[in-house]
């Protein structure tokens, strides 16, 4: 398998390591909410935090156009579904990488020829070797999940639906289906999937999701019906055109079939296998379905799946059926991509559930971004300019002292701290571990006063030093904050002077970025732009 070299001079003969990241593929069925933004923010942080350390990185995301809901939606609308998918993709979830400027190296859809040509060409080996046989079914099924449900989440309608079986988490009425199916034969990989859970324990990500899968594999798993021939929208099966597969047998390939399964098996060793972000209502398909779609092809199961908690509204998991979804854009318009790819990372625990309020979004945007990170590299820029002519200025070694050296066994400290947490996914805790180092640049310059320093004469060799400390530690924050957010902290890197005194911001190897001393001595510096402008509150507006 080829290995491309990391970007890190420091190591260049060391092959770096594949690290593929997906998203979920997300239904054409409705416009994006926030809840989704969150997933692909999430995702888009990890992913880029890799690439700047070097590592072989694929980031994908995509849609999922097949199934029941999206022909119904879709003929509701008086259009074909290709017609409505088209149209919502370049619409709408095209459109969101942009807004909360994400990095994705890929966008897969369904239904790209590459991955019907994949599809097909996997349901073909499966059935070659056994794994599927036709069969009667009948169960109830939810269309808003696209899946025949479980007992555990069916339950008796209320209100206008009392007297009928609904789905737990659509509060809607199943259908009772009959079919003759082709069934995928799940049962037979009981064994082999809790063995997996007990070997690699890390194999899904939080423990209270571990647990959850553990125990529904424990009760015991049926075949699974991967074919529809009550509608036409989906997949042929290659074996028999009279049926087209089930939506999440063909969605969950897609992971495969972008990184060139079946078509460039080259490309595919690179990348395979992938670490997956998915939301919890999903994980059963994820870790359970889907490593043993893999067992029965003789393919490697994917190394890790992450499933992250509901984003939560006044109490309640948003919902595009329900109604209950805010757009991404009404975010962004005002506050800027950057403040909600930082807000969603650092307030919400990744993995739990977190509520969205916009009073905390407000309140964390000026504390936090405006007032703490944004105000911090203001100053020191300023200063800097004021008393040494926009450079960065030298620092004296006589002039040293425990607290600079504090502030750089920090910046040494948080980098390390920093890229364990994101090894585990726990992207919130590793910004929390960075401001760390905002917090502490804040109380040093506070302390140090460069301001009163500057006017005595005798003290200029302590002045240089206190600044040149305080910008370092800015060179630094850029470089550990630039995943989260990255508008910002290129205007400071420009500012910096640091683009053309050590080169791109992207660049910078990021698991060093603690390493003190990167940025030259009389490095010419620029004016920076206020980098997170106030935000009137409805209340102050009125």
């Amino acid at each position: 398998m080829p290995e491309s070299l990391t970007r890190d001079e420091n190591a260049a003969n060391v092959p770096n390591k594949s690290f593929f990241i997906t998203t979920p593929i997300f239904y054409v069925n409705d416009a994006p909410h926030i809840g989704h933004a969150y997933t692909e923010v999430a995702t888009d942080v990890l992913a880029r935090w890799h690439r700047q350390s070097g590592d072989d990185t694929w980031f994908l995301t995509g849609t999922d156009e097949h199934g029941q809901k999206i022909l119904r939606t879709a003929t509701a609308n008086g259009v074909t579904p290709k017609e409505w998918a088209d149209r919502l993709v370049e619409s709408a979830w095209r459109p969101l990488i942009d807004t909360i400027n994400i990095s994705n190296d890929d966008f897969i859809r369904t239904t790209d020829a590459r991955h019907e040509e994949g599809v097909a060409k996997f349901l073909q080996k499966l059935y070659d070797e056994g794994h599927i046989y036709a069969g009667e079914f009948e169960a109830l099924y939810c269309v808003g999940c696209e899946e025949f449900k479980p007992k555990s989440e069916i339950v008796d309608g209320t209100g206008a639906f009392e007297g009928e079986k609904v789905c737990a988490i659509h509060s809607k009425p199943l259908e009772l289906l009959q079919e003759k199916n082709y069934f995928f034969k799940m049962s037979a990989f009981q064994d082999r999937l809790l063995a997996l859970y007990e070997e690699r324990p890390d194999f899904v990500q939080p423990a209270s999701a571990r647990n959850e899968v553990i125990a529904f594999v424990q009760q015991g798993l049926e075949d699974l019906s991967i074919s529809r021939t009550s509608f036409d929208w989906g997949i042929p099966i290659p074996w028999d055109s009279s049926h087209v597969t089930y939506v999440w047998f063909d969605a969950l390939l897609n992971y495969a079939t972008a990184i060139g399964y079946g078509s460039d098996d080259e490309q595919f060793a690179r990348r395979w296998p992938a670490t997956h972000i998915v939301g919890k209502d999903i994980l059963r398909f994820h870790a359970v379905i889907w490593p043993a779609m893999l067992m029965a092809a003789g393919a490697p199961v994917p190394e890790h799946v992450f499933a992250h908690g509901w984003l939560l509204v006044g109490g309640e998991k948003m919902s595009k059926s329900k109604l209950t979804g805010i757009a991404p854009n009404e975010i962004t318009d005002t506050f800027g991509s950057d403040a909600f790819r930082y807000y969603f990372m650092r307030a919400i625990s990744f993995g739990h559930d977190g509520s969205f309020s916009w009073e905390d979004l407000h309140a964390r945007y000026h504390a936090e971004l405006a007032n703490g990170f944004g105000n911090l590299a203001s100053r020191v820029l300023a200063m800097n300019a004021k008393y040494f002519g926009s450079v960065m200025p030298s620092a004296v070694e006589s002039e040293i002292s425990d607290e600079d050296r504090a502030i750089r066994e920090l910046a040494a400290s948080v980098t390390a701290a920093a890229d364990e947490h994101i090894e585990r996914f726990a992207v919130h805790e590793a910004i929390a571990a960075i401001w760390q180092l905002v917090d502490a640049l804040n109380g040093y310059v506070q302390e140090q006063q460069p301001w009163a320093l500057a006017k005595d004469e005798a003290q200029q060799d302590r002045l240089a030093t206190v600044l040149a400390t305080a910008t370092e530690g800015l060179r630094a924050l850029a470089e550990l904050l630039h995943p989260v957010i990255p508008l910002a902290t290129e205007k400071l890197w420009e500012a910096l002077g640091a683009e053309d005194a050590i080169g791109a911001l992207a660049a910078q190897p990021l698991r060093s970025a603690g390493q003190w001393g990167r940025l030259p001595a009389g490095t010419p510096q620029q004016p920076l732009a206020v980098l997170f402008p106030r935000v009137e509150s409805e209340n102050e507006s009125k």
